[in-house]
């Protein structure tokens, strides 16, 4: 028995490659031209492969191709058809930029589309080039496109280290994870200054000032190296996914897992590439932490701008973020790293000055110290160009005056009660007058002005009780213990006061949030509808945030507004966002780098399968849009609504579902009941003719007049059933008007019985009128079916000796006409039902039905603007009433 080697991958690298796919359908596919510099011919390999695409029948357009000019590249974009750039006008400049909506509009199967690390002109829709690219890719269109390795982000840093430069124009490094493809476009960096002197680069003068700054031999063989180690981890990177998904043995890398912690300094970006660039070295997933202390509230909000932005900035690398607020933050981010299975701890090296540690404890050595098992890694961090943050002047600190000045109080009012009690205690004691003066400017006026209470205090008790006294001369060293404990005290107590009312503030702030967000889980859990959910989320969400809000669900090809704040009203270019975020499923508008000129943020109400609809907030501080706070709150508040709404549909949905099997089950019981009653005179007749035919020779005349009375009678009866279904039908879809003209109701009788003559036989009809019966007004012809139909429902189930009554007289101004039976009656439960379309209580044998009959009657009646109801009488048996207003004459 030979042994079989399984080869077949495992269930965990089937999942990841099934997602994979997930995530491609229906997606373009990225194509990425990678130079070391401008010049080695990207657009130009480019252009070419797009002929090549095109000559084997695929669509190719030009949405962005610059050709700079060259001869080369101007004439490989003859013959490809160029979609026409979009004029953007800004500060008085026309400046072109790729026209997205055309591209999308004409919808090729490729796009050409140069420069991805283009930063658009404000006014377009997104900010970034490769933004465009990320929508052409979502709209299944492929993109060919060119980039120079200084433009990934991760690699900020360094290429400022090799060349000197700055590098402003930056892409996310996931788009070498999104592309399909990168073709490196490499020459020697030798031929490439060469074509920098010939001018095929740069003009002239241009030429001149780029050798002399980027364009240096060694910047060019380091950028080059940078740009063959990142093509050649491309393709590790698909080397190893093509084991994996084949299970081919190999060296499996260890799950290595890093994590990085932000806090809105300068140094945090630089933080953030360098553990980006570990983690592709590692092939390791990464984790971007930002922890929010009670005592950092105040730098939390002065640095909210600088946060959001490498939260997001970690995000569009493609980090896993989270925040979290902590006392300690060592503490917390050793506790979420063991949580999440963290292998590795990045950290920047302490830039304070040496003498600092001996005050506090370096945060690195904090983290060291609790790491246990997790490695930390220490990097080393440059110079940052230090800037006010959008070109604004930094922020002018106020200066609590007012606050120092109730501290001078403070102190003169210490320094008299300590003059009062001077005579009777000792200089030493009189320390806690003045340590009591602290603690209320600590509780009372916050810690600077506690700090500044707990210096007075030490200079006046010095001046005016240590003696010698009235100078600041000490004659007894003693006292200088005195004045450290004292200040050194005051300080210990403003600062444990102020972080106590800091860590109160926060605690009331998440309090509130949670507060919010149970009052709108109470709401929306007990709405019963979509718009009761809808009403409890602007309420909830509008009255937390005082903010306004909408929110637009799908209706057809369209976003409609479904709930909106009071007074508030959505212009046309606002909707054009909201659908935009509805499509694209992603957060557009203010606060956001999408359509960001939008005066509200969108949401887009997203399951797990599907977008259910979009919800709009305009707050009231523009500075809340970027508060990662803020976002935190809506974007709970937004999957609590999503989730809410989701299940109203559900609800919707089970409930049609329930309408189509009751539908079903009617549809097929009618079947049932339209074949058997069909079938039963069908079938009558066709024995009865077949009789008379195959015994046509030998049958007499009785047998013969026999047969056809039992085939005309089963043919009334099945002339009656269709016409009852038709007549179903027509009062159902209200075709049925009565007509409103005189009628006697004695010949209304008459004709009903005239009708049912051969039906009622001997049975005893009892008719009872009013002898005062006026000429009503309705349709005799409608309600003559009414009484036959009643009169025949009597015949089925009344025992033959019994009599049938028919009684007739006007009541109250309206018509009264009952028809009473001694039958076995309704059981009470059935009273209500025995008008429903095809319902038939247990019959006599030989009573047979359709149901339909009393349906007939009830919608006759309701169209003459009566009604009609049955009750079992004493005794046994059954009444039918019927009520009819009296009509005035016209």
């Amino acid at each position: 028995m030979t042994e079989i080697d399984d080869k077949r991958p495992s269930p965990e690298a089937l999942l990841k490659l099934a997602k994979a796919e997930e995530q491609e359908d229906g997606r373009g596919k990225l194509k990425i031209f990678l130079g070391y510099a401008p010049g080695v011919g990207k657009t130009y390999a480019m252009l070419e492969a797009a002929w090549q695409r095109r000559l084997d029948g695929r669509d190719v357009v030009a949405a962005y191709v610059e050709s700079h000019g060259r001869f080369e590249t101007d004439s490989l974009l003859e013959g490809l058809e160029i979609i026409p750039k979009a004029e953007i006008s800004y500060m008085g400049v026309t400046l072109p930029e790729m026209d997205l909506d055309a591209v999308l509009a004409r919808k090729p199967q490729i796009a050409l589309v140069d420069e991805l690390a283009h930063t658009n002109a404000p006014g377009s829709r997104h900010e970034k080039r490769c933004q465009d690219v990320e929508e052409l890719l979502a709209a299944g269109i492929d993109v060919y496109t060119t980039v120079n390795i200084q433009h990934f982000e991760s690699l900020n840093d360094t290429i400022a280290q090799i060349t000197g430069v700055k590098v402003r124009e930056t892409v996310p490094d996931s788009f070498i994870d999104l592309a399909a493809e990168i073709r490196l476009v490499d020459i020697p960096p030798e031929d490439l200054l060469q074509r920098l002197q010939e001018g095929k680069v740069y003009i002239p003068k241009q030429a001149t000032m780029a050798m002399d700054k980027f364009f240096k031999p060694g910047n060019l063989m380091a950028l080059r190296e940078l740009s063959l180690r990142r093509a050649a981890e491309r393709v590790d990177d698909q080397m190893r996914a093509y084991m994996d998904a084949r299970s081919i043995s190999g060296p499996l890398p260890t799950a290595e897992r890093l994590l990085v912690c932000v806090s809105g300094s300068p140094y945090s970006e630089q933080l953030i590439r360098t553990t980006r660039r570990l983690a592709d070295e590692l092939k390791a997933t990464w984790h971007t932490v930002y922890i929010e202390t009670p005592g950092g509230g105040k730098q939390m909000r002065e640095n909210r701008e600088r946060v959001w932005r490498d939260i997001r900035f970690a995000e569009t690398l493609g980090a896993q973020v989270a925040t979290m607020t902590a006392t300690s933050v060592a503490s917390a981010l050793v506790e979420y790293a063991s949580k999440n299975h963290i292998t590795k701890i990045v950290v920047g090296k302490p830039s304070k000055p040496r003498w600092r540690e001996f005050l506090r404890q370096p945060l690195v050595d904090q983290i060291i110290r609790l790491s246990g098992t997790i490695d930390v890694y220490v990097v080393s961090l440059g110079e940052v160009e230090k800037k006010p943050e959008s070109g604004m002047a930094p922020p002018r600190k106020e200066i609590p005056w007012s606050g120092y000045m109730k501290s001078l109080v403070l102190v003169i009012a210490a320094t008299a009660v300590s003059e009062l009690a001077f005579q009777f205690f000792s200089p030493t004691n009189l320390v806690m007058i003045y340590l009591l003066s602290v603690v209320l400017a600590a509780t009372r006026l916050g810690r600077k002005p506690a700090i500044m209470t707990a210096f007075l205090s030490v200079l006046a008790f010095d001046f005016f009780f240590v003696p010698p006294r009235f100078t600041f001369a000490v004659s007894d060293t003693e006292y200088f213990l005195t004045f450290f404990a004292l200040f050194v005290v005051g300080v210990v107590i403003s600062t444990l006061v102020s972080q106590s009312r800091e860590r109160a503030e926060a605690i009331r702030v998440r309090e509130v949030q949670t507060a919010s967000l149970y009052y709108l889980s109470r709401d929306l859990a007990s709405a019963v509808d979509a718009k009761g959910i809808l009403d409890a989320v602007i309420k909830n969400i509008g009255g937390s945030l005082e903010a306004q809000l909408i929110v637009l669900l799908p209706e057809g090809e369209h976003l409609a507004m479904k709930a909106a704040s009071e007074d508030f009203t959505l212009h046309e270019k606002e909707l054009a966002v909201a659908d935009w975020a509805f499509r694209n499923r992603q957060p557009a508008g203010r606060g956001t780098e999408t359509l960001v000129s939008s005066e509200l943020l969108y949401l887009p109400l997203q399951t797990t399968s599907s977008v259910l609809g979009v919800m709009g907030i305009k707050l009231t501080d523009d500075t809340n849009y970027r508060s990662p706070e803020t976002r935190r709150l809506l974007n709970a508040f937004a999957t609590q609504a999503t989730l809410a709404i989701e299940r109203a549909q559900f609800v919707k949905q089970a409930e049609q579902a329930q309408i189509l099997h009751a539908r079903d089950t009617l549809e097929r019981a009618l079947l049932n009941s339209i074949s058997h009653d069909l079938r039963t005179p069908l079938m009558t007749i066709t024995v009865a003719l077949d009789n008379m035919w195959e015994k046509r020779a030998q049958i007499t005349e009785k047998a013969r007049n026999s047969f056809l009375l039992t085939a005309r009678e089963e043919a009334g009866r099945l002339n009656r059933f269709v016409g009852n279904l038709l007549d179903m039908t027509r009062l159902e879809a209200g075709a049925v008007k009565p007509k409103d003209v005189h009628c006697d109701i004695q010949d209304l009788i008459g004709c009903a019985l005239a009708t049912l003559e051969q039906r009622i036989g001997a049975r005893n009809i009892d008719v009872q009128l009013s002898p005062d019966l006026p000429l009503v007004r309705l349709d005799m012809v409608l309600m003559m079916q009414v009484l036959v139909n009643l009169l025949d429902n009597s015949i089925k189930y009344a025992p033959e000796d019994k009599s049938i009554e028919l009684v007739a007289r006007i009541e109250d101004g309206r018509l009264i006409l009952e028809v009473l039976d001694r039958g076995p009656g309704v059981p009470p439960e059935d009273l209500t039902k025995v008008f429903d379309k095809f319902y038939r209580i247990p019959v006599p044998e030989g009573a047979g039905g359709t149901g339909l009959g009393l349906a007939i009657c009830k919608g006759i009646v309701e169209a003459h603007g009566g009604e009609i109801r049955a009750e079992n009488r004493a005794g046994g048996g059954l009444r039918v009433i019927i009520t009819i207003p009296m009509r005035e004459e016209s």
